[in-house]
Parts: C-alpha cells; structure tokens; sequence
C-alpha cells in the first residue's frame, strides 16, 4: 500500500514503500529533485491559507506556477465525489500519461496511468480536511517501473466545503535490466582504467612556491560553520544600518550553511528582533530602510517587514510568516535585547510550536465569522417570486433556478443562476448524470 505522510510533508521522508508490482533493486535512471517539489507545493499552500480554515479557489491559478504547474492536476467535487471533474492538467503530466485532447472526468484518463492513481487517495483528504502526501511504484501503461511521490491539498470554494483537490505529483523511471546491466559494465571498465591519484599538494596558497600547508585535525561541524557567538551587537550609539548588518550576517550563514541548527536559526531570528527594538526606537531611520528597499509596514503583520529586510524579500513565504509571528510574539512579551532567542531555545516544541500557539489564540480572538450558509438560506426564504418568463435561459432554454415551497403547498421561483455561469454548467452535469 502507499506511504502516507500527511501534513509532515516537509520532513522529507527517505523511507518509500515499494509493495505494488515486484521490487525492483535498479538504480533511478531520471535524477531530480521531486521530494523538494512537493515541499515547495505545501508551503504554496500554506502561504495561501491565511487565517482561514481552507485557502480559497479563487487563489489557485495553476497554469500560473511556473515550478510546479506542470506537474498538478486540479479536481472539482462540487459535481460529485466518486467522479471528480478535471479543471486543470498540467503539460508535464499530460504527457506522462499520454492524453491528448480534453479530459473532463478522473474516469476518463488511461488505465495505469500516473494521474489514475490519484483515485486511491483524493477520497482521503475529503475525510482529513488536510494535505495528504503519497508515495509508491507501479507499472505504468507503458510497461515501465516508475516510482512517484506527490501531494493532495484541498481547497474550498466557501471556506467551509472541500469542493476542489489541488495535486502536484512527481516521478522517477526506474532502469530495466540490460540497462542496469551496461551501466555496471561501463562502471566497471572506467575504474579498471583510471590512472592511480598522485599525491595530494597543495594548491597556490599565497603562490607557486608556498609550502603544503597541514591538514585541520577535523571538519568543522555545523555548529562551527554557524556559530554566531562571535556577531557582538554595535554600539548602543551605532547608524541603524549597522544593527540590519549584524542580522542580515546571520541570516545569511543559515542561508548558506544548509545546516539545521535551531540554535543557529533561532540565533538569526534575535538578531532580527534586536534589529526591530532598535527600529522602533528610531522610527526615521527606519523609514528610510524601507524606502530604500521598496518595502511597505503591513498594519496586519508589521514585523514582516522587518523579516524581509534582515532574509530577504525573495525568501520563502512560509518562513518569512513564521518568523514574524515569533517577533509579534517576542514584542508582545516585553523581551529585551538578545533575549528573543534563548526564550525560542527553551519554549517547548520550539518556533514550530510557539507559531502554533500563536495561531490557535488569534483564532480564539478572533470574532465568529457569519454563517454565509444561513444567511443566504435566509435571504432566498425572504426573496420575492420571479415570473417564469423573467428568467433567462442559454441557448437550450435551459436554467438553473432555486424554488422556494410556499404555504400552498406550490413552488415559488426565487432566484436563477445567470445564463452563462459555469456553477450552471455544472449543475446542468450533475443532474443529467
């Protein structure tokens, strides 16, 4: 059976269940990096959701995602759930799976193809309200092992109803056996053949004559490579400039480094506080930072601004919302200069769960949202009655109408759907199925 791994979607996870069709000990002939792929689709997602329960469709355009558009697939359960309609098909998965022409069903793809999988998953994130992450090997319509990895994320059209699954899936071709055969005999041959290493020198150290210089006694750990120890604070006195300098340098050996070191990371996001203590301090000065790099203070998330000063505005999303909502915290708090990353270092869970936290009580601050389901349900019980031939219909003579049962026992027309709407469209499917 597939591996799910739900909302740990960025754990990337090494471990692949190989259980349908036999298991194949080949090498992966098609190298790429499709795990970071479906890391990168979740934090879309998650820079989408906001404060609400489910991001909205309205925000999805796929054929506008350059990374991964072209591996997705969009679904629409508002005609069904055990036949979905296919809105959108990406060119890389189209090819895939050998489809030409339009899709209108998930029944109508090939048998054994790659999109065809979907079936036994989409149903899951119906029931968890959450992405949902897959992986496994088949035997696709081609006779090939592919091995593929991918995600599910649900979206909704009124915040409430999962009525659209956004996927994006990637894969590997697995080589077959006389390829694996001739890989080992040219890995062979070429290590028969290659000359014995000469010995190590030096390479122009301060110039062509200096001497070997000796070996370090051990590679430096990523502790080493991030240590921040040494990164004192300016002078109390010292140009603002330089408070965003000592955190931008912090920020970008976690950058580079690639290490997860929390200390390191938490280290970076101090230093971004003492920078915003500092800023808002001196609130000309840091004005002018942010004209200079054509940033604007969001009257929803001030300290965001600050993050994309000290990581960058091009830095990821998710991120970039996390590490705010620490500083909101840390100035909510009253912590000082310097203290903001040992507080992170000691709250249980870390940065991971002090956003969770913080998340749960603006949810519990904030004011219930109206109810748009019973609202609309009262407006349609209050509405006048249509006449019949005032209301149009396409070039069928067909439309789609809302009655209402009156006292009488008769139906009353209420409301019509226009002509041209594609929710009509759908309606118009579903009742005819």
């Amino acid at each position: 059976m597939d591996t799910l791994w739900g909302l740990d979607v960025a754990n990337d996870r090494d471990d692949v269940d190989h259980s349908e069709d036999a298991a194949i000990d080949a090498p992966l002939m098609v190298v790429s990096d499709e795990r970071r792929m479906q890391v990168r689709a979740y934090n879309y997602w998650a820079s989408l959701l906001g404060d609400r329960a489910l991001p909205s469709i309205e925000d999805l355009a796929p054929e506008e995602l350059d990374d991964f558009g072209p591996y997705s697939i969009l679904l629409d359960f508002s005609t069904g759930l055990e036949n979905p309609s296919v809105v959108y098909l990406g060119t890389a998965l189209r090819q895939e799976c050998e489809i030409e022409g339009s899709i209108t069903y998930i029944d109508d793809v090939p048998a054994r193809s790659l999109v065809s999988r979907l079936t036994d998953h989409y149903l899951q994130i119906i029931a968890n309200a959450a992405p949902i992450g897959f992986e496994a090997e088949f035997v696709n319509q081609r006779g090939s092992d592919i091995l593929y990895r991918g995600i599910l994320m649900p979206f909704s059209s009124d915040d409430e109803t999962i009525d659209f699954v956004f996927g994006v899936i990637n894969w590997k071709e697995l080589a077959n056996a006389q390829m694996r055969a001739a890989l080992e005999e040219e890995v062979g041959d070429a290590l028969r053949t290659a000359p014995l290493p000469g010995p190590t020198t030096a390479i122009w150290a301060d110039g062509p004559t200096q001497a070997e210089t000796p070996s370090p006694a051990h590679a430096p750990d990523d502790d080493e490579i991030l240590d921040l120890s040494g990164m004192e604070a300016p002078d109390e006195a010292a140009p603002l400039a330089d408070w965003l300098a000592i955190a931008r340098d912090g920020a970008e050996r976690v950058r580079v480094s690639e290490a997860r070191s929390h200390a390191a990371l938490y280290r970076a996001i101090g230093l971004a506080y003492d920078f915003a203590l500092v800023a808002k301090a001196r609130p000309d000065d840091y004005a002018t930072l942010l004209a200079d790099h054509g940033l604007k203070v969001q009257a929803r998330s001030p300290m965001t601004a600050i993050i994309k000063l000290v990581f960058g505005g091009t830095y990821d999303k998710t991120r970039i919302t996390e590490y705010a909502t620490a500083l909101d915290h840390g100035w909510a708090t009253g912590l000082g200069v310097g203290s903001l990353a040992d507080y992170l270092a000691s709250y249980t869970g870390g940065l991971k769960a002090l956003v969770r936290d913080e998340r749960a009580l603006r949810r519990a601050e904030a004011p219930p949202r109206p109810d748009r389901r019973h609202k609309a349900r009262t407006a349609m019980k209050a509405a006048s009655a249509l006449a019949p031939d005032a209301i149009a219909t396409d070039a069928d003579g067909l439309a789609v109408v809302i009655a209402r049962r009156e006292a009488d026992g008769s139906l009353a027309l209420v409301a019509a759907l226009p002509q041209d709407s594609d929710l009509g469209q759908k309606v118009i499917l579903a009742a005819a199925r």
